[in-house]
């Protein structure tokens, strides 16, 4: 919970987890040391970092985030959480400050809709700026007779565990391929039960929305040869211009040794605030974490960090959507010079 010092007592940081990876950040941005000196007294303010479990991407990027901040005077700290939903609720009950979380879960908070529609409108939540994407890999082996999205009737398909943002990226996709659940054999259990089953025979294919390079899918690669089903033509340009938090993207050959490169689309990772985070907090927190130190400890955490956050695409995934950005946010682009995508 956002506080000052004066109010609560100084909160440890739990440190980032990082890869090792100490290759030069080329995507720096413009800001200032984080140590220099700032009119900000940065040490009267707590700050907790919502971010997700250790085994995926949100822990290390998360930890990364609070170990710029404080290096730069804050008392900050990251904590971990089950993932955008629990971080959603953490910001909506004020147990968080920022947070990352998938766009479209965001939406549904702030509209009560899909996941959220049974909570009030989330309506005081803002983003911050826009993070990496999360891929929609609808996996299956190679000997499935599963080329086509439409090859998905019939088939045992795990479409993510209930209420998850898995889940309601999976209906998104059913849906705009004129497609529903009805037409497969749906089972609401998470990716890594569902890839398991395939393991086994005992299901054909599974969402998993998550960055490249997914732990679980690799385990099922080298157990079986991977395939993957794409999203293209008409279904990802409806989906993109229904829905902006969608990109177009590719799941890359040589990241799971398939046969070839295969079209998809993915969900934005943003970072999330109250709007009671005051203006020049948030824009303390922007410049530091893209100034060219910060860009290094949150590139160093993944190479998913290392790869998409940077200044440039700052405004990627937070533009068009039901979200508003932090008017300090919004400022702090509109005086780098970034447009949105």
């Amino acid at each position: 919970m956002f506080a000052t010092a004066g109010m609560f007592c100084a909160i440890a940081l739990v440190a980032a987890c990082s890869n090792g990876n100490n290759n030069d950040n080329d995507n720096a941005g413009t800001g200032p040391d984080p140590t220099a000196a700032t009119e900000l007294d940065r040490s009267a303010y707590s700050i907790t970092v919502m971010t997700g479990p250790t085994s995926g991407v949100y822990y290390p990027v998360g930890g990364a985030f609070a170990e710029v901040l404080t290096e730069a005077g804050y008392n900050a700290t990251a904590q971990e959480s089950s993932g955008s939903s629990e971080n959603i609720q953490a910001i909506m009950g004020q147990e968080g400050d920022i947070a990352i979380a998938m766009a479209d879960a965001a939406v549904q908070a702030y509209t009560a809709t899909e996941a959220f529609s049974q909570s009030v409108p989330a309506t005081d939540l803002r983003s911050l700026m826009g993070l990496w994407p999360n891929v929609c890999q609808i996996v299956t082996t190679a000997d499935s007779g599963i080329v086509t999205f439409a090859d998905l009737r019939g088939k045992r398909v795990g479409g993510g565990a209930l209420g998850s943002g898995v889940e309601a990226n999976a209906r998104t996709m059913f849906a705009a391929h004129d497609m529903t659940y009805e037409e497969a054999e749906i089972s609401y259990v998470d990716y890594g039960e569902a890839i398991e089953a395939i393991k086994v025979g005992d299901m054909d294919a599974a969402f998993v929305t998550s960055g490249l390079g997914n732990a679980t899918i690799k385990e099922l690669g080298e157990a079986k040869p991977l395939a993957f089903v794409p999203v293209e033509g008409e279904a990802a340009a409806r989906l993109t211009a229904e829905f902006p938090y969608y990109v177009t993207t590719t799941i890359p050959a040589d990241v799971y040794g398939t046969a070839q490169d295969t079209p998809s689309v993915a969900v934005m990772n943003i970072l999330i605030a109250d709007q009671g985070l005051p203006s020049e907090v948030v824009t303390d927190i922007l410049e530091l974490f893209y100034s060219e130190h910060g860009l290094q400890v949150i590139g160093d955490s993944h190479p998913t960090a290392q790869e998409n956050i940077r200044l440039d695409t700052g405004l990627r995934g937070v533009t068009g959507i039901d979200v508003p950005i932090h008017p300090a946010a919004e400022k702090f682009f509109a005086d780098k010079g970034v447009v949105a995508p």
